[in-house]
């Protein structure tokens, strides 16, 4: 099926200085802005544990794991000694959060319910974005300087593979569809396809476009992988089936995080520059809903699908951080 990239339906440029919402021109409104604990350092990724509503954020500046109940919408808990906490994953299979501390070198197992580190585990160099193969019991973790996927069985918290990929790692993600493991390598413009039976590249995707592939986002009903390049501000879009790249659309400096709301098909792509893009994404048509800054340096997101909510963490708002809980407009 052809994609058609439809013109967007909100005017694609920051909203203006004074408007009373960060995102007057999203379809989107601020619900509310948290207080978060801890200095007004930088935020990394986020991962919800969309059942016992739990959002796991990662404290890059403060080497904590924030842990923020989004039904009560207050701080549930802080982990700290994550040093320089990047990446953060919740795998509900195992009831555990995984945690890439790139000042250690590490990736930390962490207890969901207690909150407590359980295990560490020796990664590759600058370990950042990671993934988790469920019927191989593996955790993929994208060592972005040292051009390699560690791989990690979470039955024993030990590294069993590492796999070369030839140049500096982006964001990884898991297909459930194919049960492959994809990762950006972002300074040689390809997606990389990593079968977890043999921990073997199994395909070098070429993608059109790219310069800093980072961001990246698997959509398995359309088969569409979405990816965030940062040095030229884009979004592209490529069929999994062909592995051609079916469109492209111009996005915020620096994009960064993904996440999607797949009831809406609504797919948020966050940038360093604070801007937020959105885009509606039926079956392999994808169209722009709006972009729009919403705060300082609200690079990451996370999204409840059952609630529609999306959660921003910013690290500085008035000197103090903040999670921008957002939700669609009524």
């Amino acid at each position: 099926m052809a994609l058609v990239a439809v013109m967007a339906l909100f005017v694609a440029t920051p909203a203006c200085s004074g408007a009373s919402d960060p995102a007057s021109r999203l379809p989107l409104t601020t619900l509310a802005d948290v207080p978060l604990p801890g200095r007004a350092t930088r935020w990394d990724y986020a991962s919800l544990d969309a059942r016992n509503h739990h959002l796991f954020l990662a404290h890059l500046g403060d080497s904590a794991v924030v842990v923020f109940d989004t039904a009560k919408r207050k701080v549930m808990a802080t982990v700290p000694d994550v040093s320089h906490v990047h990446g953060v994953l919740y795998v509900p299979q195992l009831d555990r959060v995984y945690a890439s501390a790139t000042g250690t070198n590490e990736v930390i197992a962490i207890d969901a319910r207690t909150f407590k580190i359980i295990a560490r585990t020796h990664a590759g160099d600058y370990p950042d974005g990671m993934a988790y193969a469920p019927d191989v019991h593996k955790l993929y973790v994208s060592d972005e300087h040292g051009e390699t996927d560690t791989v990690i069985d979470v039955r024993s918290n030990s590294r069993v593979a590492t796999i070369p990929l030839g140049g500096e790692v982006g964001n990884a993600q898991y297909d459930p569809t194919s049960k492959h493991i994809f990762a950006n390598v972002q300074t040689r413009g390809q997606l990389m396809e990593i079968d977890p039976g043999t921990d073997k590249v199994i395909s070098r995707i070429d993608l059109l476009g790219a310069k800093g592939n980072h961001g990246l986002y698997i959509d398995a009903a359309s088969r569409l992988a979405f990816i965030a390049c940062e040095d030229n501000a884009t979004l592209l879009v490529l069929d999994l089936h062909t592995h051609h790249v079916l469109a492209s659309f111009a996005v915020g400096g620096g994009p960064d995080v993904l996440a999607f709301d797949p009831s809406l098909g609504w797919l948020y792509v966050a940038s360093e520059s604070g801007v937020v893009s959105l885009f509606e994404v039926k079956g392999q048509n994808v169209r722009e809903l709006g972009r729009a800054m919403l705060g300082p340096n609200a690079h990451v997101v996370a999204v409840d699908p059952d609630m529609h909510r999306a959660y921003f963490p910013l690290k500085d708002v008035q000197g103090h951080p903040v999670l921008r809980i957002m939700q669609p407009r009524s």
